[in-house]
C-alpha cells in the first residue's frame, strides 16, 4: 500500500517535514494559550475534557463551568481545529513516511506499517472533523445525545491514530541516531 508521500521528491521532505511539523507546534500553541480559561474543576483538561465527556450531563457541566467568554474562546478553537487536521495529518503523515524509509533503508522491523499509518492518519483527521462538527452542535445548544457520545469516540479514534503515528515516528528516530552512532563508532 503505498501514500502519495512516497512520492515527493527527496530533497525536499525533510523541509516538508520540518514546516509542517512547526505549522502543527504554532497551531497547537495558539490552541492551549486560547484555551488555557478552560480548565476548571469540570474539565481538568480544558477543551480536551469536552472532547471525552461522553454524555450530555457530563457536556453539560463542562459548559457550565467555563462562562461565557471561555465558551467563546471554546467555539474559537472549534473553528481553528478544523484547519489542525490538516496540519498535523500532513506532518505525522509524512513523519511515517520518512520513518519507513529510515527503518527500509536499514533493514529493520516495521518499515512496511509507514503507508498504512500514514493512511491511518487520515481516518483521524476525519474522526476529528466529526468530532468538531459535534462539539459545535453541543456549544450551540444541543447537549443531547448522541453527540457528546461521537465526539467521545471519535476523540478516542483520532488520539489512539495519533499517539501511534508518534510512537512510530519516534521509534525510527531512535534507530536513526543508533544507526548513526553506530557509524561513527566504526570509523
Amino acid at each position: 500500500m503505498s501514500h502519495p508521500f512516497e512520492q515527493l521528491n527527496p530533497k525536499y521532505e525533510k523541509k516538508y517535514f520540518i514546516f509542517l511539523i512547526i505549522m502543527a507546534i504554532v497551531i497547537m500553541a495558539s490552541m492551549n494559550i486560547i484555551g488555557s480559561p478552560l480548565t476548571t474543576s469540570s474539565a481538568p483538561y480544558g477543551i480536551i475534557s469536552f472532547e471525552f465527556a461522553f454524555s450530555p450531563a457530563h457536556a453539560q457541566e463542562v459548559i457550565n463551568s467555563w462562562g461565557m467568554e471561555a465558551q467563546l474562546r471554546a467555539a474559537f478553537i472549534q473553528g481553528l481545529d478544523f484547519l489542525f487536521p490538516l496540519v498535523y495529518s500532513a506532518a505525522l503523515g509524512l513523519g511515517c513516511v520518512l520513518t519507513a524509509d529510515v527503518l527500509r533503508r536499514r533493514a529493520k522491523p516495521f518499515a512496511r506499517v509507514g503507508a498504512p499509518f500514514a493512511w491511518g492518519l487520515v481516518l483521524a483527521a476525519l474522526c476529528d472533523y466529526i468530532e468538531n462538527i459535534a462539539l459545535t452542535a453541543i456549544l450551540f445548544g444541543w447537549v443531547q445525545s448522541p453527540f457528546p457520545e461521537i465526539a467521545g469516540i471519535c476523540a478516542v479514534i483520532k488520539f489512539t491514530i495519533i499517539l501511534t503515528a508518534i510512537s512510530y515516528i519516534l521509534y525510527g528516530l531512535v534507530i536513526r541516531l543508533i544507526s548513526s552512532s553506530s557509524n561513527q563508532s566504526a570509523t
